[in-house]
């Protein structure tokens, strides 16, 4: 198989990516998710999007660095987001807001939801869902390809992927970004 090379991380991600470096925070978003981020942003020229769970910033990075002048990102974070508001500082389609997830749900509704940190994805996808305009996207990210898992979760039912995969006001699909890492995006359809 062949391997390209990749163009290298915007400035704004290398910044977060430090920050998070200095902290050492670990669960920063994966490159390749970040890229889909950016993808998905790039098509939104009048919208609004949302992240669960900033971290140091990295997937709200990539999400700016793709982000229309008329569209915004709202980002929640309950413990660093002092840290990414001065990532952010001179962005002024930014808001970066400390506090619990379901403070974002007062931005709802959404083109595009980051479903990144916390575990809204597991314990109220329902309200993630309404989250999003008719046509709006969900991204969540963080599974791992079944044959990865460890082996006390062989034979299980994976919730996240029991509910997101199947619910009838969605269509999603679950997509592998590296061998052992995959996201589910999805679509709001009803």
């Amino acid at each position: 198989m062949t391997t390209y090379p990749i163009a290298s991380s915007p400035s704004l991600v290398q910044q977060a990516e430090s920050l998070a470096a200095q902290l050492e925070f670990t669960q920063s978003s994966l490159p390749e998710v970040g890229r889909l981020l950016h993808v998905l942003t790039s098509h939104i020229t009048q919208g609004q999007i949302g992240e669960i769970g900033s971290g140091c910033g990295v997937g709200a990075a990539w999400i700016v660095s793709a982000l229309h002048p008329d569209s915004t990102l709202i980002t929640i974070e309950s413990d660093r987001a002092k840290l990414v508001q001065q990532l952010f500082a001179d962005k002024s389609n930014v808001r970066a807001l400390q506090g619990d997830w379901r403070d974002l749900l007062t931005y709802a509704p959404f083109d595009l939801l980051f479903a990144d940190g916390g575990k809204a994805k597991l314990t109220e996808p329902q309200t993630l869902i309404t989250a999003l305009k008719p046509g709006g996207f969900i991204l969540l990210d963080d599974l791992t390809p079944e044959e990865y898992w460890p082996p006390e979760w062989h034979g299980r039912t994976d919730p996240i992927r029991e509910f997101w995969l199947k619910d009838p006001r969605i269509a999603a699909t679950e997509i592998r970004v590296t061998a052992r890492n995959s996201v589910i995006l999805a679509t709001r359809i009803q």
